[in-house]
């Protein structure tokens, strides 16, 4: 399986960012790790070997960009403003470098969006700010409110980094063409966070597919076993 490692100075954030990329060809797939994750954390944690058949078979080529949640959401040392303007730095930075490179390398315009307990916040926040450039949303065990990281504060920025606000009113019509699976556990600590987006979504009549695992709880093995499950639906 090819493996690369791409390192640069990103303007946008003002400071280094590295990827680790996986494949040699497909459509490509954004995997975003967990809360404050690194960039090799889903070739660490086995992500990246549950999907190799897709990989080897070049059906995908998956990107695994490092995350800022310690200057975003999860820096608490920080004016509760600037984490969500942070993430807004983070988000322009996964359309602009990471999307931009993977869809020159690929040939595919249209992505898929993964990504494990917070990196299910990632994911699905990126595919429903940006549905165009979106084809399908895997989520597993993710949480998409994210007001509880902000002692009180809201904005702008908060209301367009938060699905639970900004989707029940978003008509883009893109939204109704991508593929999207909510998986969590029975046992999950992020349960509510998915039956609440179901019922958003239900509400507004897109299709998705809320898959709540009997008797898991919010960690690494179940998220195994949905990842390629996921991918075998697209």
């Amino acid at each position: 399986m090819r493996e690369d490692y791409h390192k640069w100075y990103s303007p946008i954030l003002g400071r280094d960012f590295e990827m680790l990329v996986f494949g040699h060809g497909g459509i490509p797939v954004v995997l975003f790790p967990t809360s404050q994750g690194r960039y090799f954390e889903a070739k660490d944690r086995g992500l990246i070997d549950c999907a190799s058949w897709f990989l080897e078979n070049g059906y995908f080529k998956i990107y695994c960009p490092d995350s800022i949640d310690s200057l975003s959401w999860y820096n608490k040392g920080a004016a509760p403003w600037v984490r969500p303007a942070n993430h807004s730095l983070y988000d322009q930075l996964i359309k602009e470098d990471v999307l931009g490179r993977a869809f020159y390398e690929t040939g595919n315009y249209r992505a898929v969006m993964a990504g494990c307990s917070f990196g299910g916040y990632h994911a699905a926040n990126f595919a429903f700010r940006h549905p165009d450039m979106v084809q399908a949303m895997l989520s597993m065990s993710g949480i998409f409110d994210m007001r509880d990281q902000l002692d009180g504060y809201y904005d702008d920025n908060v209301f367009y980094n938060n699905p639970v606000d900004y989707l029940p009113n978003d008509n883009d019509p893109n939204l109704w063409n991508m593929k999207i699976a909510l998986g969590t556990g029975e046992w999950d600590i992020c349960l509510g966070y998915n039956q609440q987006l179901s019922e958003i979504l239900d509400r507004k009549n897109i299709s998705h597919w809320l898959d709540v695992a009997p008797n898991e709880k919010h960690d690494w093995p179940v998220w195994l076993r949905q990842f390629p499950k996921y991918l075998s639906l697209i």
